[in-house]
């Protein structure tokens, strides 16, 4: 039994729908908050339980005959994300579950400046000690948000950032369907499992990118923390979004978003989605 939570998203939401191309809909359950809202996968025949971080309780039951458990990490910025993972692991433990599947980042580290990525090297550590098979899937930032990121550049013909380094952008549906991949793999991945795309451009590289999409001239202004911090809120941006964005560039910057692997391509069987056919998408609807 694959028993998947965080389903009504659109990341495992995803890994789901993958799955149900293979296996049959009662090899599945899926574990949501709100289980109407996991109504789709109920109408195909895969069993919808409920279950929430953050009510212990609820999730033993939950998590009940699962062989294989996809655990979503917490997208809240104001939680506790650790503590919510640590009560999602050790209710797996007390559930018997044989092997965890986690989605964590590949910037993971103990002292990287961006917030979730210590969050998800600590929940690995939580994994290590559990004493349960774990695979933690490293996913490259996801390639969606870079929009947000990029502003209104194709207004002005600016990407401003606060500093620049390279990222390796992915994207989430890339990663959904690896996601699916690894789980029918029974365990042929271990620890932890890096996935991104196979570039980790700078915003440089993708203003040079983007102007060849456009067709005219699109550059980048690298503004310092201070000032990008300011125009954020001017434009509407709270505060704590923006400082808590700013970390994410920092770290860039530092270089933890730098690293690659082919071992995305490897499990879809094609190259990955690029920042290139990311801004040529985004191009067809503007």
């Amino acid at each position: 039994m694959i028993i998947i939570t965080g389903a009504t998203g659109a990341l495992n939401g995803a890994t789901v729908d993958h799955l149900l191309e293979t296996i049959a809909p009662d090899e599945i359950v899926v574990v949501a908050r709100d289980a109407a809202k996991a109504a789709r996968f109920a109408d195909v025949g895969v069993e919808v339980r409920t279950g929430d971080y953050a009510d212990a309780a609820s999730l033993p039951r939950a998590f009940a005959g699962a062989d294989q458990l996809l655990l979503v990490s917490s997208s809240d910025p104001h939680a506790d994300a650790v503590s919510l993972h640590r009560s999602a692991i050790e209710a797996a433990s007390a559930a018997g579950v044989g092997r965890i599947l986690y989605t964590s980042h590949q910037g993971a580290a103990p002292e990287t400046p961006f917030g979730p990525g210590r969050d998800h090297f600590a929940t690995e550590q939580i994994l290590a000690d559990s004493g349960i098979a774990w695979t933690s899937l490293r996913n490259g930032f996801y390639a969606h948000s870079l929009t947000w990121f990029l502003g209104a550049w194709r207004d002005s013909g600016v990407i401003q950032v606060p500093t620049d380094g390279p990222v390796s952008w992915t994207a989430r549906e890339d990663a959904a369907e690896a996601a699916a991949r690894i789980l029918l793999s029974n365990g042929a991945y271990d620890g932890p499992t890096t996935l991104t795309a196979r570039d980790a451009p700078t915003f440089t590289q993708i203003a040079a990118i983007a102007t060849e999409v456009a067709g005219r001239p699109v550059e980048t202004q690298v503004l310092g923390a201070d000032e990008w911090v300011a125009a954020q809120v001017a434009s509407g941006q709270q505060e704590f979004m923006a400082r808590f964005m700013l970390d994410m560039y920092q770290a860039a910057a530092d270089g933890y978003f730098a690293g690659t692997s082919p071992l995305l391509g490897e499990l879809l069987h094609r190259e990955p989605r690029t920042v290139r056919s990311l801004l040529e998408a985004d191009a067809a609807v503007h």
